[in-house]
């Protein structure tokens, strides 16, 4: 059984990450996700869980950003009976609760540096110390950790610890945004459509060649999520029928101040040849590299895999 098929695409930067995931699933080495808001960080932890050795095992999700600061240590790691204002009973915390399985946190940009300092503790010797209590215990939980941040630039500013990132990037994963993954779109709305016709045992909508183009043209600032949440209006406003461009909300069919703003390029009155433009930087690229093809994809802003694929589309020689 694929636990990788819930993770919707054929691009090339997906096929890369899914078999690095894989491979990563298969042991118990903790592993970061990066990616925006809304690119299907969470589907990727659950498929890793479930396509490892602890996959019968608890799984258990935390948002770092969802509880107080004054919370979060208590949620982890538990505490004693009358710890603080509230407690009163003991609680064995979620690391406790996975114990034996896995450890989701999700944002872990948002984890208070006081927090930070216990969890690096926990990945450095497997133990957990309850607020209020002097004897710490131990557990068995392998972390995934979350981030849509720059955890970089968070150390840079003190708000997060550089020893905590090393010892979780041991195996960093990161998700493109849906704007680099244009050529899945078409493969997640059918399956999207698909999804809400079951769910709402209605007809399944579909998306004209000209609606399609323009969503794959558009920014996509919620990603995934954003491009799920359409879906499930569409299918059920327009159940059954033709989407056409017409259709699309306002900020699809008028791109000029998302679009045009962010990337300092505005589309001809004219038009243009698309694979032509495409295969022409590529040799700009190249030749600026003097054919090194890491640094033309650092240039074009693609990763090497989907350089290497783009070369092949357009007959570029291989060198």
């Amino acid at each position: 059984m694929d636990h990788f098929s819930s993770i919707i695409g054929q691009s090339p930067e997906l096929d890369s990450l899914i078999r690095s995931a894989k491979i990563a699933a298969s042991t118990d080495v903790t592993i970061l996700i990066k990616g925006e808001t809304g690119t299907g960080k969470e589907v990727l932890a659950t498929a890793i869980q479930k396509g490892s050795p602890r996959a019968s095992k608890k799984f258990v999700t935390i948002n770092c950003a969802a509880l107080p600061e004054g919370l979060i240590e208590s949620e982890l790691f538990g505490h004693k009976k009358g710890a603080f204002t509230g407690a009163t009973a003991n609680s064995q915390g979620l690391f406790k609760a996975a114990d034996g399985g896995t450890l989701f946190l999700d944002e872990i940009n948002s984890l208070p540096l006081a927090v930070q300092g216990k969890l690096l503790r926990f990945l450095d010797s497997g133990e957990c110390l309850p607020v209020g209590e002097t004897t710490a215990y131990k557990v068995d939980v392998r972390v995934i950790a979350a981030t849509n941040s720059d955890l970089s630039e968070q150390i840079k500013a003190g708000e997060f610890r550089q020893d905590l990132y090393y010892r979780l990037n041991v195996v960093p994963i990161e998700l493109p945004p849906l704007a680099k993954r244009s050529e899945d779109i078409e493969h997640l709305v059918k399956h999207f459509l698909k999804h809400f016709a079951d769910l709402h045992a209605i007809k399944p909508p579909q998306f004209s060649k000209p609606a399609l183009k323009v969503l794959k043209a558009y920014k996509w600032p919620g990603n995934i999520r954003e491009l799920r949440n359409l879906c499930e209006r569409l299918s059920i406003l327009l159940s059954g029928r033709m989407i056409e461009v017409e259709n699309l909300p306002s900020e699809f069919r008028n791109p000029t101040t998302n679009n045009s703003k962010t990337t300092g390029f505005i589309l001809p009155d004219t038009g243009l040849q698309l694979d032509t433009l495409e295969a022409d930087l590529i040799n700009q690229a190249l030749s600026r590299t003097k054919g090194n093809r890491s640094q033309s994809a650092k240039l074009l802003g693609l990763s090497r895999d989907t350089l290497l694929y783009r070369m092949q589309k357009h007959g570029f020689t291989a060198g």
